[in-house]
């Protein structure tokens, strides 16, 4: 019992070497982040020095006339954290001229601000709230560029030129086989996004359009923007749509007969539930499933026919819904596609996705402020949705999808020549 009570008093009562120990962790754990802040800019400092030192030469040493000469100290902007920190420089002049210091102009570049506003900003950080996310900096360094006004500006400026260059990218040598076509509400403005999938099955965000609404002026302004940007409008394409009448005449009038055009069977299937009752929506839901999934066009066909057939006395919108552009909702059977392949590019969903994004990265903006704010807003969706792009699933089935344009394309050539020809 003795050495028991003898053990726990040990244990009670750490040695002043123990505790001196606890004592200076807890000291570290609580300024380590200062204490490297200051040992850096410390760091800097001597860097700086040393550099007009190689200019100068050491200090109170006549160089001579035209050489590089000190000229006081001034201070400097830097970024450090997500913010603006005053650094004192050394300056150094040469004939009347400012001398540029080489660590200086690497530590200068504003791009890291840029950057760091534009990840906090998609991530959903608010620009009200950009302050609270940066880390905190000692008060000597008269941090800054962290405020609202400054996050937001910041913001604009990448955007906007992020923007622009996706805008004018050139498509040529892209190698695209299919394009998805989707459109989204924002406020009071349509915006058409376009989705490219090339010989690889790896995405590619191509455009977007804004409007008052999917109307086919605006689906052809895009369309134009994409053949400008080199977009072979004589080569096949897959269309991918969601039924858009506006679309379809578009892709018609820019591409021709060659622009194969798959209908969205989820959207078809969504419209056909939504005229009917839902105590019917599961099973006439897994009927359309099961149809599109059969092996062959024909079936597929004969299947919704019959199911169409069944609604059309008590639910004729319903029936007349499923009928209404039922062969381009078949578009992509009897190609010999991997079933992956095929289903995936049966549906918009892989630009839905990407529209999911966009809504995630928007729902922080309460006012819009106008067209170019939203343009700017979806851009960035996009361009942070791009990081997480992977090829498409069935993508061995690529070659056989290509062959098929290809053949469809010459078939379309033959019947047009003999057309002629007559």
């Amino acid at each position: 019992m003795k050495k028991n009570a003898k053990n726990k008093r040990k244990n009670q009562d750490p040695s002043p070497s123990r505790q001196l120990t606890l004592r200076l962790a807890a000291v570290v754990r609580r300024n380590l982040y200062d204490f490297v802040i200051r040992e850096g800019v410390k760091a800097l400092h001597e860097m700086l020095e040393q550099d007009r030192e190689r200019l100068c030469g050491p200090a109170r040493c006549k160089g001579m006339p035209g050489d590089p000469v000190r000229w006081g100290r001034t201070e400097g902007r830097l970024v450090m954290g997500g913010q603006r920190v005053l650094i004192g420089k050394p300056r150094v002049r040469q004939r009347g001229q400012e001398v540029n210091l080489p660590c200086w102009e690497q530590f200068a570049d504003e791009d890291p601000l840029d950057e760091r506003t534009f990840e906090q900003l998609v991530l959903g950080v608010s620009t009200r709230g950009y302050r609270r996310s940066v880390e905190p900096l000692p008060e000597e360094l008269g941090a800054h560029g962290a405020s609202k006004s400054a996050a937001s500006r910041r913001f604009v400026g990448i955007t906007r030129r992020r923007l622009e260059d996706w805008q004018q990218r050139d498509l040529s040598k892209l190698g695209i086989v299919a394009i998805m076509l989707d459109a989204l509400e924002i406020e009071e403005h349509a915006v058409l996004v376009a989705l490219g999938i090339d010989e690889n099955s790896k995405k590619h965000p191509l455009g977007l359009w804004l409007g008052a609404t999917e109307n086919s002026g605006v689906c052809a302004a895009l369309l134009d923007n994409l053949i400008e940007r080199g977009l072979d409008a004589q080569r096949p394409y897959l269309f991918v749509i969601d039924g858009s009448k506006a679309l379809r005449k578009a892709i018609r009038e820019r591409f021709g007969r060659r622009a194969l055009v798959q209908r969205c069977q989820e959207h078809k299937r969504r419209n056909v539930l939504s005229h009917l009752p839902k105590r019917l929506h599961p099973s006439v839901s897994k009927t359309i499933r099961d149809a599109y999934q059969r092996g062959s066009k024909a079936m597929a066909k004969k299947r919704l026919l019959q199911l169409a057939a069944r609604l059309e006395e008590d639910h004729p919108d319903a029936s007349a819904s499923l009928k209404e552009g039922l062969d381009e909702t078949l578009t992509l059977k009897d190609m010999n596609l991997p079933l992956s392949l095929e289903r995936t590019l049966s549906t918009t969903n892989p630009i839905e996705n990407l529209n999911s994004t966009i809504r995630r990265v928007t729902r922080n903006v309460k006012r819009w402020r106008d067209g170019k704010m939203v343009k700017r807003w979806v851009a960035a969706s996009v361009l942070e949705a791009q990081r997480g792009f992977r090829r498409l699933r069935g993508y061995k089935g690529m070659p056989i999808l290509i062959r098929a344009l290809l053949d469809y394309a010459e078939q379309i050539d033959r019947v047009d020549g003999l057309r002629e020809a007559a």
